[in-house]
């Protein structure tokens, strides 16, 4: 029995050791994994995606393209479902086709605005002065 003891206590800073070392190295290996890359959208754009978490077909809005406080509907077939807002303006997202107000709709601001999820199918958008 003696002897067994002294076997353990010889070994035991040597399981120790390795079993600090695998927390360590497990630990390592978990905080190596990378941030998801930033949605594809440029300063001066709205994008929006037809899934969500910025995924799929992505179709893009600008001032050259789209004239403010006019409703754009988005492309037949196409829902959104995610969304960037980096105009230096104000954007209505709509359930409507038409931009009616007797679906939902909400304004978010210009300048950054990441959607992930959006809180409904978006149909059409309205590009404030």
């Amino acid at each position: 029995m003696q002897r067994r003891l002294t076997n353990l206590r010889a070994r035991l800073p040597h399981v120790l050791l390795l079993a600090m070392l695998g927390l360590l190295t497990s630990t390592g290996v978990a905080s190596a994994a990378t941030a998801p890359p930033a949605p594809a959208c440029q300063k001066g754009e709205f994008c929006v995606w037809g899934e969500e978490s910025f995924g799929g077909t992505v179709h893009k809005f600008d001032l050259r393209t789209s004239n403010p406080e006019e409703c754009i509907p988005l492309p037949e077939g196409f829902d959104g479902h995610s969304f960037v807002n980096r105009l230096s303006r104000d954007v209505t997202i709509y359930q409507s086709e038409e931009c009616t107000t007797e679906g939902d709709f909400i304004t978010y601001p210009g300048g950054g605005t990441y959607v992930p999820q959006g809180p409904f199918v978006i149909r059409a958008l309205k590009i404030w002065d």
